[in-house]
């Protein structure tokens, strides 16, 4: 059944941290009744809605199936494009209204009232009724001649709609009549923005040639033309709050402001975005400018300052590039440090997106870049391609340390501050000789805060200290490994370092002396180096694709794992050391029991994890993908429902699984499938009895059967201490009853007197259904009923049993008989020696006169010493290889 499982049974996918929007413009909306402006922006195949005010992220929509291609949206609905279908959502969530028509895919959207037109890349442009989703005008146009690149609704034109193309034309339909009503020559480029100005009449035209046109496309005149260096105009937008501004936006994400009145450039707002801008929004009536391009960010933009440009007031903003490393920070698991190729370091917060961080970007001179606003690429510091972080003493000084890709110094970050930290940690020996292709390979941290460990590609290992920056010493004579280092890791005391390198050994050296201790040459040269500091498990990837689990007290490989049909990229322990979690270029994650050795879980994705990190409480598993810019969030499942550990078949084949946040909406019928295959695996029914030869203990609490020989003492010292009282009689004439309510006592009847006040002993002799089962020899059945009984209620059946209280010699055997069998099946082996024991406590005289009773106490006694010998040689067995083992490899 495991063989056909579908998806993965440890995690479920949860949600995607980081992403915010991609290279499509966003749209603005006003909601009424709230009396605020939304801002809506695509992602992937859903989009995110955000408050303006804050820029809090409001609503998720459901996924859909293909990616967004386009979005609008009108003052009840929001509107998006996905390959030839376009789908209206209502209440920023859920689909209401899907248009089925078009024969390619949809680039373009406008509503317009009660209608909405599409336009898709062959040229098609239909008018949709929102309401009906019936097509109510179709118009087709010849690419060669215009091929439509942007449209707009001039406003106060009536059922009007200005076409832009690719040729450079403009084309003003009525949509109503389906008539071309005037076209526009153009500007001998192609139009890639439309924008209405404040004025009416006017609009503001953008061309692919960096030329902005303020035309008056009622009397076809040209009021005034700009003139941007940095390519096609992307973005066009209109301040409406009384200053006459316009902001055009361009590729290299640089944004400019328009003097309307004067006709000149008023300012400059350089690198705005990390790529080109896509869309730019002036809210109605306010200072603000929100724009959002392809690098993942949406900022929100207020001029309140003098000389016209505008300064940063809100962002929402994630990896530009894709993320190449993630690790938790803290032990709360409530932050996740990424560092993407875009080269900044960032933190994400599981918790709530106002607690996100950005540290920056590396500089080589911070003080330098920080004086003159340098904002050039040789200024800054490669990628960070591996990073180690301790909070331990982040409060007193830096408590990151990075390494950057193909650059020797390793640098130090501040969580707190959020910047570059003080130093660069650079040894000495490559001062004079810089021409050497070294640099930095893997860093770590101790648990103390005060070392770091400084790996390079020479093969040197050397030691930092965090707060000073001093070098604090070297690892080995000359150098630690003989090729470039793999990784590095340092234990929890400070007592050992671990290093791999690419001469194929694994190095085990003292964290203060330097000195070497242990050396173990792998099959294979090392890809990374993980180490779990609380059970003192290493792992090691190899080039083979397999993943080593190494014992740093033992020395020596415990586990070997294989499986993985690629690069193994990152590993991650579960907090208690239990599982290693694989993530290879094969696009699997797998999941490996350590006590077992065996593979418990696999699931396979559309593009590979570069990076895994399991959060120290182990409520999520996080994962970051090859070319996705999000980092996506993996649920455990065995935190709140039962999953199955058993190991997966040889020839398990695993599917594929969707990206959390981009998944569609599964269909009912595959979860109850998949809920009833995941109970048929998880049904297990232990035996009564693992094996014959092993004695087993009965699953009743102690206290039903441990305090039988003590129940005398216990009811001694439970015994009050006085007499009850007996309560004066009330002064009343009628007698009553004690109560809440005040009843009266009923009247004596008179032949009551003549009763006798002799208890009958007819009555108490009685015999109880374990007696009368004993007598009949029924020795199962009476077991159960002592498993059922309380201890008093057992002590006084066994007082029962005595000839002089109702009982026989005949009982009495049989319970004799009884205890032999309980000792023959080796089972309720607790139950019997505690039975036996109140029973010859209570009988132990009466036993000693009779000579059939003596038989039946020396079988029982000769099995019973049986049974002690055989366990005792069981105990001294494991006592003897336990002692062994510790002493052969201690």
């Amino acid at each position: 059944m495991s063989a056909h499982r579908k998806g993965s049974a440890l995690f479920g996918g949860f949600r995607a941290l980081g992403l915010y929007c991609n290279h499509l413009a966003h749209v603005v909306r006003y909601h009424q009744k709230h009396r605020d402006f939304y801002v809506a922006a695509a992602v992937g195949r859903s989009f995110h809605t955000y408050n303006v005010k804050k820029l809090g992220i409001v609503a998720v929509s459901n996924a859909l199936p293909e990616d967004i291609t386009c979005l609008a949206a009108d003052r009840m609905l929001v509107f998006a494009a996905h390959g030839k279908l376009v789908s209206a959502f209502a209440r920023n969530k859920e689909v209401v209204h899907t248009y089925t028509g078009h024969d390619a895919d949809v680039h373009l959207l406008q509503p317009f009232g009660d209608h909405l037109i599409s336009v898709d890349r062959d040229g098609v442009v239909i008018v949709w009724d929102v309401q009906s989703e019936e097509e109510y005008l179709q118009i087709t146009f010849d690419k060669a001649v215009f091929d439509i690149s942007a449209m707009m609704h001039p406003s106060t034109y009536l059922n009007k709609v200005l076409l832009g193309s690719c040729q450079g034309s403009l084309q003003l339909w009525n949509i109503k009549s389906n008539k071309l009503l005037y076209t526009f020559p153009g500007w001998g480029s192609g139009v890639s923005a439309l924008a209405q100005a404040p004025a009416v009449d006017v609009v503001g035209i953008g061309l692919t040639s960096g030329q902005i046109v303020i035309h008056n496309i009622k009397h076809d005149e040209t009021l005034m033309t700009f003139q941007q260096d940095w390519g096609p105009v992307t973005a066009i937008s209109f301040r409406t709050d009384g200053h006459p501004v316009m902001a055009a936006g361009s590729p290299l994400g640089h944004l400019a402001l328009w003097d309307l009145e004067e006709r000149k450039l008023a300012a400059q707002m350089r690198n705005v975005h990390r790529g080109s801008i896509a869309g730019m929004t002036f809210m109605q009536g306010e200072p603000l400018l929100i724009t959002n391009a392809a690098d993942n960010a949406i900022r929100v933009w207020i001029f309140d300052a003098p000389g016209g440009s505008g300064r940063l007031l809100r962002v929402r903003q994630g990896h530009s590039a894709p993320p190449c490393h993630i690790r938790h920070h803290g032990l709360d698991a409530h932050d996740i440090l990424s560092a993407g190729q875009d080269g900044t370091l960032q933190s994400f917060s599981t918790v709530h997106e106002r607690f996100n961080k950005s540290l920056g970007v590396g500089s080589i001179n911070k003080k330098k870049s920080k004086a003159k606003g340098l904002q050039c690429d040789t200024m800054n510091l490669p990628a960070i391609t591996a990073f180690a972080s301790e909070t331990a003493r982040q409060s007193d000084w830096d408590g990151i340390i990075a390494c950057h890709r193909g650059f020797l110094s390793a640098t130090t970050w501040n969580y707190q501050k959020t910047s570059m930290g003080a130093h660069k940690l650079e040894p000495k020996r490559f001062h004079r000789n810089r021409a050497l292709n070294v640099h930095t390979t893997a860093v770590a941290i101790s648990s103390c805060g005060n070392f770091a460990v400084v790996a390079l590609s020479s093969g040197h290992i050397d030691v930092y200290n965090m707060q000073s920056g001093i070098h604090r010493g070297q690892y080995g004579e000359d150098r630690a490994h003989d090729g470039p280092v793999r990784g590095v890791a340092v234990d929890g005391l400070n007592q050992l370092t671990l290093s791999t390198g690419a001469d194929r050994t694994l190095k085990i050296w003292k964290f203060k002396s330097k000195e070497l201790l242990h050396s173990t040459a792998l099959s294979s040269p090392p890809a990374a180096l993980l180490l779990h500091r609380d059970s003192g498990m290493a792992a090691v990837a190899l080039d083979d694709f397999t993943a080593l689990i190494v014992d740093i007290e033992t020395r020596r490989i415990v586990r070997r794992y294989s499986g993985h049909c690629g690069q193994i990229n990152d590993m991650a322990f579960s907090p208690d050391g239990r599982w290693l979690i694989t993530a290879s270029m094969d696009c699997t994650i797998r999941t490996w029991d350590l006590p077992s050795g065996c593979l418990i879980d696999c699931f396979l994705l559309d593009a590979a994890a570069i990076s895994i990190t399991m959060s120290p409480t182990g409520d999520f598993l996080a994962s970051a993908h090859v070319d996705d810019l999000g980092i996506y969030l993996w649920s455990n499942n065995t935190l709140c429902s039962l999953v199955s550990l058993r190991p997966l078949p040889s020839d398990f084949e695993p599917t594929a699984v969707m990206l959390p946040g981009t998944c569609p909406v599964r269909d009912v019928d595959s979860e109850e499938e998949e809920e009833e295959v995941s109970d048929e695996m998880i049904e297990y029914e232990s035996p009564e009895q693992l094996a014959e030869e092993l004695v087993t203990l009965s699953l009743l609490p102690e206290s039903r059967w441990k305090n039988l020989l003590s129940l005398d003492i216990i009811k001694k010292r439970n015994k009050p201490k006085e007499p009850p009282k007996v309560p004066k009689s009330a002064p009343f004439f009628i007698p009553t009853i004690p109560g809440l309510l005040p009843r009266f006592a009923a009247t004596e009847d008179p032949n009551s007197q003549n009763q006798s006040k002799v208890v009958n002993f007819g009555v108490l002799a009685q015999k109880s259904d374990f007696l009368l089962q004993l007598e009949d020899a029924l020795v199962s059945d009476s077991c159960d009923l002592l498993k059922e009984m309380g201890p008093s209620r057992i002590d006084a059946e066994l007082r029962g049993l005595d000839p002089g209280l109702g009982g026989s010699l005949e009982a009495m055997r049989s319970f004799l008989r009884l205890i032999r069998s309980i000792l023959d099946s080796r089972r309720d082996f607790d139950l019997a020696q505690a039975y036996l024991a109140l029973f010859l406590k209570l009988h132990l005289k009466l036993l000693s006169q009779e000579p059939a009773l003596l038989d039946e106490v020396e079988r029982v006694s000769e099995l019973l010493e049986a049974t002690w010998r055989g366990l005792q040689a069981q105990f001294n067995q494991s006592l003897c290889l336990l002692g062994y083992m510790k002493s052969a490899l201690l």
